[in-house]
């Protein structure tokens, strides 16, 4: 049995879903893919479907009936992927983003390297690894990464980056129950959580490329449940360290 999956939670991806599992298929590590889509209009679940006549055993779907936001469909994703016992669970955009060939380095570190989490991080060593960003996305992007380090004083750089690999161990120690955030804030609760439990998170430094297909998903209220969620969450391991 393969011991790598990827999941991808979409909606409205169809410009970009077959092609991103091609190229995620094409890696010379093996990875199976879970399809995680809300109900998309423009019927991306439909098109995963009809590929898994093709990749039969490899790709798999997780039908949801609506759009209850990022952080919910990896819930469920990760939960899919639990009882079905693998060992390493990426988590991975749909718009080519992400770099396919990338999956490779995040897994070695994991297996090879001795990360529990491995994070495809845009502003490691003080670089700045994005492309076709205007400036005010990506100075809000890299200012609330350093806000949020700042605050939970993780020593993560990427702190908003949605690019990682886990080890089991990550997510069955982790109370996804509990899990709060449901858009933009839910990587930095992912990584917080794992960081309280002293789990060792090495960052590997990516090119992050914006969707050159397909709509964004971000939006002011996303953005402001990170920047504000931030202070409560921190504020919330405080008291229940004492």
């Amino acid at each position: 049995m393969r011991d790598a999956i990827v999941i991808i939670p979409t909606y409205n991806e169809i410009e970009n879903i077959e092609a991103i599992i091609r190229a995620i298929f094409s890696q010379e590590k093996a990875f199976d893919i879970l399809v995680v889509d809300d109900n998309s209009p423009d019927l991306t679940g439909l098109k995963v479907k009809e590929l898994q006549g093709e990749f039969k055993d490899r790709l798999f779907i997780l039908s949801r009936q609506e759009k209850t936001g990022l952080g919910s469909a990896y819930i469920a994703g990760f939960k899919w992927c639990l009882e079905k016992h693998f060992e390493y669970i990426f988590e991975m955009d749909a718009d080519f983003s992400h770099d396919p060939n990338d999956l490779i380095r995040l897994y070695n570190t994991c297996a090879l390297e001795g990360a529990d989490m491995s994070i495809g991080s845009r502003y490691i060593n003080n670089n700045i690894n994005v492309v076709n960003w205007d400036m005010k996305r990506l100075l809000l992007s890299y200012f609330a990464s350093k806000y949020v380090r700042f605050i939970t004083r993780m020593r993560i750089h990427d702190t908003t980056a949605g690019f990682v690999c886990y080890k089991r161990k990550v997510l069955e120690t982790i109370d996804l129950n509990n899990i709060k955030f449901v858009g933009y804030a839910f990587q930095i609760e992912m990584k917080f959580k794992a960081y309280l439990q002293k789990f060792k998170i090495i960052e590997v430094p990516v090119i992050f490329t914006d969707r050159t297909k397909g709509k964004s998903k971000m939006s002011g209220g996303i953005i402001s449940e990170a920047i504000f969620g931030v202070i409560n969450m921190k504020l919330k391991s405080l008291i229940n360290k004492k």
